[in-house]
């Protein structure tokens, strides 16, 4: 198979295979899930928020300078075991503190930084100084795209290196939609936006800017089916997510691998966005509008309903017990696949399922 996969270029960075790992937070994709992913081949993606409460030196009244500290090592962390593969950085615009995250990022080395929960309309101007680090919008719509290439063409005179597109309607976590109806529009389908905005970027833009489809993809024939709509890259993430190399608690992958499909939600999450999640006693409690958060610890978010409003639950604490494999008071984002995970996997075992030569390629890992 590996004859007859695309070749993903973004910026300067080209991966032995078209695929790059999910960033998934509080620290569910650390440097150990970047690092492996990019030795074995793939992009490793570090999702950037929340690092803070994993270290020793945050004492509850630091949070942002700690995050970028921690942010800053777990890139070099996993640059250093990646054996010289491709790192990427996932950021979420609706951060209180997306500058800082981008500029902990580019200064840790990162080789990529994935941007979406937003439109990062400013990154080119936060990455001036680095301009080797690729820059890589997620969307979920033509139009998202075609506004940032407007934007970014306009005042600052590039373009973006590559585009995830991200479809709501199978993805996990935040899904880039403002409206719960949303998240089941088959117009926001990889199958209807990958091809229309592979055209709008050849006819319109003129350039090669590669797109990337995520949401969904499980197997070679999942990647198959992305690469025939024109997608040069897939993004995997919830079978990432319990992997042996995985940065998260046991207790949390172990909740995933007993996931079943009626267990997985659509939540309104205090982003204001939805999000897909599992139906943890915690969640269930806030379905029925009777749970009950703990207080908000750090301003995270430029927009949150718990902090305006008390409505919802602070997702920062959610998230952070999730990572800490706390059932019945996290929150535990994942993707429509999630019931497909049976056991945990070593990264290169799915490495091997997808593309092969697993044998070699472990072999050249250990050299």
């Amino acid at each position: 198979m590996a004859n007859s996969l695309p070749v993903l270029k973004i910026g300067k960075h080209t991966p032995r295979y078209p695929l790059i790992q999910g960033g998934m937070g509080v620290r569910i994709s650390g440097p150990g899930l970047a690092g492996a992913v990019a030795r074995a081949g793939g992009i490793g993606t570090i999702a950037s928020v929340g690092l803070a409460v994993a270290s020793d030196i945050y004492d509850g009244r630091n949070y942002f300078e700690v995050n970028q500290i921690v942010l800053n090592q777990d890139v070099k962390k996993a640059k250093k075991r990646s054996g010289g593969g491709i790192i990427a950085v996932n950021a979420m615009v609706a951060l209180t503190d997306y500058d800082l995250h981008i500029k902990a990022s580019c200064e840790g080395c990162a080789d990529i930084i994935i941007s979406g929960a937003g439109l990062p309309l400013r990154l080119p101007e936060l990455t001036k100084g680095f301009p080797d680090v690729a820059l890589v919008p997620i969307v979920s719509s033509t139009k998202a795209a075609s506004l940032i290439v407007r934007r970014w063409e306009k005042l600052y005179h590039r373009l973006p290196d590559a585009f995830v597109v991200e479809t709501p309607l199978y993805a996990g976590g935040h899904l880039g939609v403002t409206k719960m109806e949303q998240v089941m529009d088959q117009s926001l389908s990889l199958e209807t936006v990958i091809p229309e905005l592979v055209r709008y970027i050849d006819e319109e833009v003129g350039e090669d800017i590669p797109v990337i489809g995520a949401g969904g993809i499980w197997d070679r024939d999942d990647m198959e089916r992305v690469f025939a709509l024109g997608a040069r890259g897939v993004q995997m993430g919830t079978r990432f997510a319990t992997t042996v190399e995985g940065d998260a608690d046991m207790r949390f992958k172990q909740a995933l691998i007993d996931a079943k499909e009626e267990d997985v939600v659509i939540i309104k999450s205090p982003v204001g966005i939805p999000g897909r999640a599992l139906r943890s006693p915690f969640i269930k409690k806030f379905l029925e509008g009777t749970v009950e958060s703990k207080p908000c610890f750090a301003n995270c978010l430029s927009y949150c309903s718990y902090r305006t409003d008390k409505q919802a639950f602070c997702i920062a604490q959610a998230l952070v017990d999730a990572f800490r494999g706390n059932w019945e008071e996290g929150l535990f984002f994942c993707g429509s696949n999630v019931a497909k995970i049976t056991r945990m996997e070593t990264v290169y075992e799915i490495f091997d399922d997808l593309f092969g030569e697993g044998q070699d390629r472990q072999v050249s890992a250990r050299n």
